[in-house]
């Protein structure tokens, strides 16, 4: 068994987790406070990848990368265009396609869900084409060594900036006044009204905080995978929500912990051979373990939904009514 092969594939999978856990942390924070699978989530993080493209070539980086301060000044600049615009347009969505039909029937507010992603695709489109675009490639990607394992400096700029966002989220979440009406409107949207807590402003942070959190990931993807589609945003919700999930939807640390899980199996996945090549003797799948990954990201999310719907660090909890 090549191990040193299994390390590296640990250290991607880590970093690739990290960002499926960050667009998982949206899914989860508004199901948890108003149960809607917000669908248009996936593609708030692809409106966050084209606006990180529009500010790094306005400032000029693409053709002539910078250095030094000027480059963490990029980046800090690309973080925060991409955080605020998809944190207002997360605010926007909720106001005008979520609230309106906050009482109405679970299938309505879902439709309207999976209307605006198709708005989002379509303005996708007509910003940037159909064709795939290029991510400039400014942070300086260096490759050292841990033993026999290679590491790239953008895997460990990935996880860092993952984690710190994700300490800082449940931190806020856990101490802070505004964390604790989240929560008492979780678990009780009646009685946390009854109680003073503004539910409608709650609500609305919700979504700011979550749509924020799809636009810094939006950034250390492109940075990472070098470039962007406009449906990719529908690829990596479907794969942000399988790991909410099976973390347990409405959970944060179940987010984070399904987000590495799931990064880890696709990567792992990887290293399954190819059967059609004759040195393998048929072992392995047709075409390899890269051909296979999304099969087994989905089959893991049926098994969860028929085995453990609530995830591995959800509870089973009465229906709100």
């Amino acid at each position: 068994m090549n191990f040193t092969l299994i390390g590296q594939l640990l250290i991607v999978g880590l970093a690739s987790g990290a960002i499926y856990a960050l667009i998982a942390l949206g899914y989860t924070m508004v199901y948890g406070i108003i149960e809607l699978i917000n669908f248009a989530h996936g593609d708030i993080f692809m409106i966050g990848t084209l606006v990180a493209i529009v500010v790094i070539d306005a400032l000029g980086a693409a053709n002539n990368p910078p250095t030094g301060i000027a480059l963490v000044g990029v980046i800090l600049l690309a973080f925060i265009a991409s955080v605020v615009v998809c944190a207002v347009l997360g605010v926007v969505i909720e106001r005008i396609a979520y609230k309106p039909l906050r009482n109405a029937p679970r299938l309505a507010p879902l439709i309207s869900a999976i209307g605006v992603s198709l708005i989002l695709e379509d303005i996708g489109k007509l910003w940037k084409g159909l064709s795939p675009i290029l991510f400039p490639q400014i942070f300086p990607n260096t490759t050292f060594y841990l033993g026999s394992i290679s590491v790239s400096t953008i895997d460990i700029f990935v996880i860092i900036v993952a984690v710190i966002l994700m300490v800082a989220l449940q931190w806020f979440v856990n101490t802070t006044r505004l964390g604790r009406a989240m929560r008492a409107v979780a678990q009780d949207r009646e009685a946390a009204a009854l109680m003073g807590v503004n539910v409608d402003r709650v609500i609305s942070i919700t979504f700011l905080i979550g749509a924020g959190l799809a636009g810094a990931a939006a950034v250390i993807y492109g940075l990472k995978f070098g470039s962007t589609v406009f449906y990719i945003g529908f690829n990596l919700g479907l794969i942000a929500f399988t790991a909410a999930v099976l973390g347990g939807i409405g959970n944060l640390t179940g987010a984070m912990l399904g987000g590495l899980v799931i990064g880890l199996i696709s990567s792992l996945v990887t290293i399954i051979p190819n059967s059609n090549d004759p040195s393998t003797h048929g072992f392995g799948l047709p075409h390899g373990g890269v051909a296979w990954v999304e099969v087994f990201i989905f089959g893991i999310l049926i098994l969860i939904l028929v085995f453990r719907p609530s995830g591995l660090l959800g509870s089973h909890t009465p229906e709100k009514v």
